[in-house]
């Protein structure tokens, strides 16, 4: 109470008492506008980290490189310690690879609210509210994706954090690099994983953090080493200083020239973080009292409690400042980012339209498109029949020819009409006549080698069952065909002509000459005869029952199976779609960010 309150301020004057009231009041009031500043970067901060966090869920990640931060090490260098000191929670740990799948850690803080989490991975989803389940279902999720044991896979765990005592970040743990394969692991362990690794930190995109051992010498770790192949400007790299407490004596002035970034210089500097030991973790002790203990350390330390004051050391220190880097990181990139995501929209659509639509997944649009599809078939048979121009290898025009040539055999031929005519030779039957072989070539210019081709490319089933009727009708109408000229051929026997002009040459002939003025006669009619059957038997008719026989295939039941495509095609549809769909979501994200 206040008369408490004024006896402890009996022995001082009325001056001091003042003055000391006024310094409590400066010290409450800066408390309160750290509070209200802390609050605002906080408000500033989030959108940022959420768009980011928002495209990778899209999983636009897959078609560009998003800002992002990676943590690397070596094995044991206190990895899982600065993570687990950053997000709360226990990572699962142990001997050799703990880490064996890419683990993004989604931190999210939200004042007022339990804490909760989300894992999510391979199109699955696990919500829980437990803290002390984080490890269990990490590590079912990785022997769920890389198998049990010590396998790596580069398939993504996401695992985001919502509470009210995390920092806003996000940041993908990576496996620890291997040197020496232990028992059950693959001899290429260690390529593996630096392949893996290579993936991330190579991208410009991304900041490597690397973590780092005081105790080691800082030149030799493989980590960093990758780092500054990758950056050896140190332009996108920071390094985690772990285990100050196990340096030997005599060592700390090294040790503190590598922070001051005096030994092997990176733009984003250094931090120290001591984070809890093995006993500690053994004794249980929580991450909250860890972080005192922490900030102990460094106080009390004689040569490192100087990092306090630069805000070099402790985890708080480096959550702060792997926000802030990750946040301008972002910023700088978003115009180029927004940029990339508009032109592979616009050349993803255009794959798509020369692509074009394949047939819809339910019952009643595959229908539907099963009869655009045979009526564009159709649509090809009934022009191509016509004798409209539709390639520039003309049908018609190469049927001509071939008529060409079979005109050009009757009027050069010395053969007789009977020998012509009486058609007894089988070698020569049909439209293997002399001069007039090459019936091969009708089929292959005829419907079968077009169309079905054409307007079934993608479809093999529905490609081969329409070869099929083709095929089928062409040999029905080859029979009729056949047996029609076979009867002209029989009928030109006979000496028949309505033709005034050759009605005026045969009246002025002789019986002894007639058979011989006969023969104009007899060729001009069969050089247009046959040429007329092959087109109305082998053409117009043959089209006329195509067109009939191909629409009854919409009276099969499975129409699915139908329009199956090829492999390749259905795949590269499919994949377009996908990107489709992710290039869309990030631009709808991008300029909900931009108009809020």
């Amino acid at each position: 109470d206040i008369d408490s309150l004024w006896s402890c301020f009996g022995n001082f004057s009325i001056q001091s008492v003042i003055f000391f009231s006024l310094h409590v009041y400066i010290f409450l009031y800066s408390q309160k506008m750290r509070g209200e500043v802390h609050s605002h970067l906080e408000e500033s901060i989030r959108p940022y980290i959420d768009l980011i966090d928002t495209l990778r869920s899209v999983g636009i990640h897959k078609d560009l490189a998003l800002p992002t931060i990676v943590v690397i090490g070596d094995q044991s260098s206190g990895k899982s310690s600065v993570l687990e000191a950053l997000s709360g929670v226990a990572l699962p740990r142990g001997n050799g690879i703990v880490t064996r799948c890419p683990l993004e850690l989604r931190l999210k803080k939200v004042p007022g609210v339990n804490w909760k989490a989300v894992l999510t991975y391979d199109k699955k989803k696990i919500e829980f509210s437990d803290p002390s389940l984080v490890e269990e279902h990490v590590a079912a999720a990785q022997n769920e994706l890389a198998g049990k044991g010590v396998g790596i896979r580069d398939e993504l765990i996401t695992l985001e954090v919502m509470s009210p005592d995390v920092c806003d970040l996000t940041l993908i743990d990576l496996p620890g690099i291997a040197r020496v394969p232990v028992e059950g692991q693959p001899e290429d362990i260690g390529k593996q994983i630096k392949r893996l690794i290579m993936k991330y930190i190579k991208k410009h995109e991304t900041i490597n953090l690397v973590v780092v051992p005081c105790n080691t010498d800082i030149a030799t770790t493989e980590a960093l080493k990758m780092a500054q192949e990758v950056d050896p400007e140190g332009i996108r790299t920071v390094a985690i200083l772990t285990k100050p407490d196990l340096i030997d004596k005599g060592t700390e002035k090294t040790v503190l020239a590598i922070v001051h970034n005096k030994v092997i210089p990176l733009r984003k500097g250094y931090i120290m973080v001591k984070c809890r030991g093995q006993q500690q973790i053994n004794d249980d002790i929580p991450l909250e009292e860890a972080a005192q203990m922490e900030r102990d350390f460094f106080q009390n330390h004689d040569y490192f409690r100087c990092l306090l004051k630069e805000d070099n050391a402790t985890i708080k220190s480096l959550a702060v400042k792997l926000t802030q880097d990750l946040v301008d990181h972002i910023e700088k990139s978003l115009p180029q980012l927004q940029e990339q995501i508009k032109k592979q929209l616009w050349s993803v659509k255009k794959a798509l339209k020369d692509c074009e639509d394949g047939p819809p997944e339910d019952l009643e649009g595959a229908k539907e498109f099963l009869i655009k599809t045979l009526n564009g078939f159709n649509e090809e048979i009934k022009s191509l029949s016509s004798g409209e121009p539709m390639t520039e290898k003309n049908m018609f025009a190469q049927l001509r020819a071939e008529f060409k040539k079979w005109n050009d055999y009757l009027n050069s031929t010395k053969t007789s009409c009977e020998y012509i005519f009486t058609f007894k030779n089988e070698n020569y039957r049909g439209m293997e006549l002399p001069g007039f072989m090459n019936y091969r070539m009708f089929q292959k210019i005829l419907l079968s080698g077009h169309c079905g081709d054409e307007c079934f490319q993608n479809y093999h089933v529905l490609q081969n069952t329409t070869k099929d009727k083709i095929n089928n009708i062409q040999l029905t109408q080859l029979e009729k065909a056949e047996q029609r000229i076979s009867e002209q051929f029989k009928m030109e026997n006979r000496i028949y002509t309505q033709d005034p002009i050759f009605l005026k040459i045969l009246s002025e002939i002789t019986n002894e000459t007639f058979s011989e003025k006969e023969l104009p006669i007899v060729v001009q009619r069969m050089a247009d005869q046959l040429p007329l059957m092959i087109t109305f038997y082998m053409l117009q008719e043959t089209a006329q029952l195509l067109t009939i026989d191909t629409m009854k295939l919409l009276e099969k039941p499975d129409v699915h199976e139908l329009l199956s495509e090829d492999s390749d095609v259905s795949k590269r549809r499919k994949d377009l779609r996908a990107r489709l769909n992710r290039l869309t979501s990030a631009t709808k994200a991008i300029s909900i960010f931009f108009n809020d």
